[in-house]
Formats: structure tokens, sequence, C-alpha cells
């Protein structure tokens, strides 16, 4: 089993900052990919950037390629979200996810980003 817990979202004004953290526990050594996904009210959960825990190997969806980085420590067995240029359009709530070895998806309970104009 892989518990995941979401910190550090909030409210922002356009424009401006926020960084997610993550924290995993439990069998860590089956994680092979981390990622945030993120959902609003009656649309689908997309998702938003993932890394390979063992490479570093990053992938983000092309609305905030070049404004989000995610980040993930090995040691810490933590994966963290910077996101800038915040724009209304990333309001949402933000779930942690990570993928096993044996393809099994473990879920963080979200935490929410608000962005105001």
């Amino acid at each position: 089993q892989v518990q995941l817990v979401e910190s550090g979202g909030g409210w922002v004004q356009a424009g401006g900052s926020l960084r997610l953290s993550c924290q995993a526990s439990g069998t860590v050594s089956k994680l092979n990919t981390l990622g945030w996904y993120r959902q609003v009210p009656g649309k689908r959960r997309e998702l938003v950037a993932t890394i390979n825990r063992q490479v570093g190997i990053t992938n983000y969806v092309d609305s905030v390629r070049g404004r989000f980085t995610i980040s993930r420590d090995k040691a810490k067995n933590t994966v963290d979200l910077q996101m800038g240029s915040l724009k209304p359009e990333d309001t949402g709530t933000y779930y942690c996810n990570t993928k096993t070895f044996d393809r099994v998806d473990y879920w963080g309970k979200g935490t929410s980003v608000t962005v105001s104009r």
C-alpha cells in the first residue's frame, strides 16, 4: 500500500505562484511514476504533469508547459509542482498520483487551488 498526502494549495491572484507538495509513504520501492492531476466540477480529471521517479523524465500537458515545473526527491519520497504565471483556468482540485511498477494507481485526497482574476 502507498499513501499520498498533498499540501500547498490555496488562493492566489492571476500571475502569481504556488507550490504543491506530495509526500508518499508505505511501499515506496514500488513507485514508478509520480504526477499531478487536476479536476474542476463537471469535468474529467486531467493530467497536469508526471515525472519518472528513477530517471526524472518529465511530461506536461500543453497548457502548463513553460509555467509549471514538476520535481521529485527520491530520498524524501516527495513530488512537488511549482506553478507560475497562474491563470484562472488553472483553478481546480489538484491530486497527487503515483503508478507502481505493477500498474496500480494511488491517489491523494487532493488540494484546492483557486486563481482569481
